[in-house]
């Protein structure tokens, strides 16, 4: 358990600030620099298409420098290719730079999703906690940068450009972090290699097509959901919310992520097809629908909290489902796959949410559209059927 909290900072660097953060600056950024809703977006597309780019290559870094070498060195880049985002105001550099940095993150993530799986394969009976604990870090890196972002934006209000010290600050901590992340990679050492499977044991090539409803699920998964990350923050402040609780909001998100781990446990362990991954999509999409349709700070609050307590828990749903349906060999590449098709929807869900954000309607018909990918991904994932006969 102590080693999957200690991993689970790895996905704190890699989706809670990396990618996360950047919501809190996009405001500021975007009437610093004269932008539109679609080019505020499109920093996003960039991390995502560098996300993409990261998990095409991962297979083959894998196998030549193992998972743990990879976490790490996905970690310190990801520290500097946030350090040098605070360097440029500029669109193209800052696109470059989020390219990169959604590279790194790729690194980071793939690389701790696989040791947390074959930690979960050592504790079958905790495998789906073991997971979520995992994914569930990412929530620490929300809440850390929900307190910590605000308080540098304002400390620096006076200054030109002041955001800048923001992504210095966020660079910083990604550096702190894959410090103590040596710790747990030092122990997680020994699962760098897949199990053995025998000398006789045959090994397949891991096939798209048998899992083709979930990874299209999936993929409908990444396009919605990241509309709501990048720009519920933006709808908040147009909707007059108080910094204050914008940053309570966003926080408290971010708990809500931790907790998911312990919420969706049985749940990942329990359905061996594809329909965890259909009624954590459902709910997601009622989440994204509410801030739309409405500017209540109840109704907004419970948006966050649904939020935050299911949307890593559907990442880590994919991974339960490779683990259930494929063997241990082919688990790099099953998870690789997913990621693949998640980084796919990313790419396209910003631009086109901040597209129709800058048309009639606004933000909140954008998030309308994040919710309607998120139910389609839902109904086909549901079509999706275990691969293997459930444990006697």
């Amino acid at each position: 358990m102590g080693l999957a909290l200690a991993l689970s900072l790895a996905a704190a660097v890699s989706l809670g600030i990396t990618r996360f953060a950047y919501g809190l600056l996009l405001p500021v950024m975007r009437a610093d620099l004269g932008w539109s809703y679609t080019l505020a977006g499109a920093m996003n597309t960039a991390n995502a298409l560098g996300y993409l780019l990261g998990a095409l290559a991962t297979p083959r870094l894998m196998q030549r420098l193992g998972a743990v070498t990879l976490l790490l060195g996905g970690a310190l880049l990801a520290s500097l290719f946030m350090g040098l985002s605070g360097f440029f105001t500029t669109a193209a550099p800052l696109l470059l730079q989020r390219l990169l940095a959604g590279v790194a993150s790729a690194f980071i993530f793939i690389a701790g999703g696989l040791l947390a799986a074959r930690m979960g394969a050592l504790q079958p009976q905790r495998g789906g906690l073991l997971l979520g604990l995992y994914y569930g870090g990412t929530g620490w890196g929300i809440t850390l940068s929900a307190l910590a972002v605000p308080q540098v934006l304002t400390a620096a209000s006076a200054v030109p450009h002041g955001w800048t010290w923001a992504w210095w600050l966020l660079a910083a901590v990604c550096g702190l972090v894959t410090a103590v992340l040596w710790w747990p990679a030092s122990r997680l050492r020994q699962l760098s290699a897949a199990p053995a499977a025998g000398p006789a044991a045959p090994t397949t090539a891991f096939r798209w097509r048998p899992l083709a409803y979930a990874l299209a699920g999936y993929g409908l998964f990444g396009v919605g959901y990241i509309g709501y990350m990048t720009f519920v923050i933006a709808l908040l402040r147009e909707q007059g919310v108080a910094p204050g609780a914008i940053t309570g909001f966003y926080a408290l998100l971010g708990l809500a992520v931790v907790v998911s781990a312990r919420l969706w446990a049985g749940l990942l362990d329990r359905y061996r097809g594809g329909q965890a991954l259909a009624i954590l999509n459902t709910l997601l999409g009622v989440a994204t629908l509410l801030p739309a349709l409405t500017s209540s700070w109840g109704v907004v609050l419970v948006s966050g909290l649904l939020f935050g307590g299911v949307f890593l828990s559907v990442v880590a749903s994919t991974t339960a489902l490779v683990r259930h349906n494929l063997p241990a060999e082919q688990w790099a590449a099953g998870i690789s796959a997913f990621t693949i098709v998640f980084a796919a929807g990313q790419i396209v869900g910003p631009t086109i949410v901040g597209w129709i954000a800058d048309g009639p309607g606004g933000l909140s018909r954008g998030l309308v559209f994040s919710a309607l990918a998120l139910w389609l991904g839902a109904l086909l994932a549901w079509r999706q059927r275990s691969l293997s006969p459930p444990p006697v």
